[in-house]
């Protein structure tokens, strides 16, 4: 069923709400990443505002869905997500990286229990989805009332642990478990194609015999389509690669690997204003 008008204005007007979030605890850090978070804000909105069975106020409830950060360190769009769902306060994101805080730089379920796990090695996340879904499948004798789904970044997918992962979830036919895929083309030493490449990406999965989308990560009624139809299947695992643009809505950082690693406000990038200014631009172009 697709989204409303009035609904996809809402979730579009949320998904900035929490881009500004993002600027604004990436600023008061001085530190974290900027690209990613940025760049996935829509497919988080949709999840957490549309598509998950969750209760802020009772985030350990038995038939919640799970979500599975694996590309630990785009979490300031998962707590600037949370927190707009009513996890904890918003005030509380000024937080970030400071120390003893509940939000720390890559995620800890220690230290905020809501988490579904702790995140930071690249390349493991898949494994624990993976595990948490054959669990499922196991305790409630292979329909499982819940879905658990992996978020994963395209650079990270260099690591030789999600291809054993995706051969498992493929084995053991985890009907249950959605995997998504930050396709924006950038890691941290530069785009995905030049330093390791991934193409031909959904002929990859589709080899590992996952079901496979691919959705502008920026369009609302695609993404929650897309979650949709992957609930439909059944007998296999779903992948979900989502094309977004790393450093979405800020001019300077869009399309650019340099911000996949850095806030606004601390480096002189070629491009961007100078950095007493950069977290005011960044800001005024969300706010326009």
């Amino acid at each position: 069923m697709l989204l409303t008008d009035q609904e996809v204005k809402t979730l579009e007007k949320k998904a900035n709400d929490i881009r500004i979030s993002i600027i604004e605890m990436l600023a008061e850090a001085k530190s974290g990443h900027s690209g990613g978070p940025l760049g996935m804000a829509d497919v988080f909105t949709a999840l957490y505002f549309n598509l998950l069975k969750h209760d802020p106020k009772n985030p350990q409830m038995p038939e919640r869905d799970r979500l599975v950060l694996s590309n630990g360190h785009i979490c300031p769009v998962l707590y600037a997500t949370m927190a707009h769902a009513g996890y904890f306060p918003v005030s509380e994101l000024l937080t970030l990286r400071k120390f003893g805080s509940k939000l720390q730089g890559h995620p800890h379920r220690e230290f905020l229990p809501s988490l579904e796990n702790s995140s930071g090695p690249l390349g493991s996340g898949l494994s624990q989805a993976v595990g948490m879904a054959l669990a499922d499948k196991i305790d409630f004798d292979k329909l499982s009332p819940r879905y658990v789904y992996c978020m994963l970044g395209d650079g990270e997918l260099n690591e030789g642990q999600n291809w054993e992962a995706l051969m498992l979830g493929a084995k053991e036919k985890l009907g249950n478990l959605i995997a998504i895929v930050d396709r924006n083309n950038i890691q941290i030493d530069g785009y995905t194609e030049d330093i390791m490449p991934l193409l031909p990406l959904y002929e990859k999965f589709k080899a590992f015999n996952w079901h496979v989308q691919e959705v502008d990560g920026h369009d609302m009624d695609s993404i929650v389509t897309a979650v949709n139809k992957a609930k439909s299947v059944f007998e296999k695992p779903s992948v979900i690669i989502a094309h977004t643009i790393p450093g979405r809505g800020v001019s300077y950082m869009e399309k650019r690997y340099e911000w996949h690693g850095v806030p606004p406000g601390i480096s002189d990038i070629s491009g961007a204003p100078e950095k007493a200014q950069q977290v005011k631009v960044a800001l005024d172009d969300l706010k326009d």
